[in-house]
């Protein structure tokens, strides 16, 4: 207030002046530090979920089964094609119901791998040491146990979405990986394959029925030339 001074009316737009320019200076000021803050929420907000999104998809193939093999099986696929020689020379073993039996774990196995190293890239401290056993218990050939991991994984999410503790008194089963099904997939192929199949035998029956048509129009030329060539026939 001292250096305000009103007592000429060029004081005083002098100093109604340099109001203006403080409060424009301080209202900008304000303004970048509430943009700043925003935009560094939102991208607090996005990488939160973007990694809750990927532990709950990680959570899904760990933990998508209740019953059955509740286990991983760390057979590689190198290891699977080794196998089937000797199965098919096996008379007394389907070849056909191992080989699928063998080839769903293969998928169960990479989905589970995939899973696991998303969980590395995105855990909390608990959540990498689980991952990082089970990995090693895949990479030295021991069936993994998944149960432990989902269980830690359960209660981070529900934690994070602000979500009731789960009940003590409530039995959860131990969960497994989620069982993947194959045959729906190729059954879709061979389905588009079949449709695809009829779809050319129609063609060729428009090509056909084309040459059908073109049959009397022919003929009708050829009774006109000999017309022409013996007038006096009929």
């Amino acid at each position: 207030m001292r250096y305000m001074d009103f007592s000429s009316w060029q004081g005083a737009i002098t100093t109604l002046l340099g109001l203006a320019i403080l409060t424009l200076i301080g209202v900008g000021i304000r303004i970048l530090m509430m943009q700043t803050i925003q935009q560094r929420r939102e991208r607090m907000n996005r990488q939160i979920n973007e990694r809750l999104k990927t532990l709950m998809s990680a959570y899904r193939v760990l933990g998508g089964s209740f019953t059955g093999q509740l286990t991983v099986d760390p057979t590689h696929l190198r290891d699977v094609r080794n196998r089937a020689p000797a199965q098919e020379d096996d008379t007394d073993t389907d070849t056909d119901g191992a080989l699928s039996s063998t080839e769903r774990s293969r998928r169960i196995r990479d989905a589970v791998e995939g899973a696991l190293a998303d969980i590395l890239l995105l855990g909390t401290e608990e959540h990498c040491r689980l991952a990082g056993q089970a990995a090693a218990d895949m990479a030295a050939g021991r069936p993994i146990h998944t149960a432990d991991l989902v269980i830690s994984l359960r209660s981070f999410i529900r934690a994070a979405l602000d979500l009731d503790p789960m009940p003590a008194d409530l039995l959860i089963p131990l969960q497994g990986p989620t069982r993947t099904q194959g045959g729906a997939g190729r059954g879709k192929g061979d389905a588009e394959r079949g449709g695809g199949a009829k779809g050319g035998g129609g063609g060729n029956m428009g090509a056909g029925g084309g040459g059908m048509g073109m049959t009397p129009a022919m003929g009708g030329g050829r009774r006109d030339a000999d017309q022409a060539g013996h007038p006096g026939s009929v």
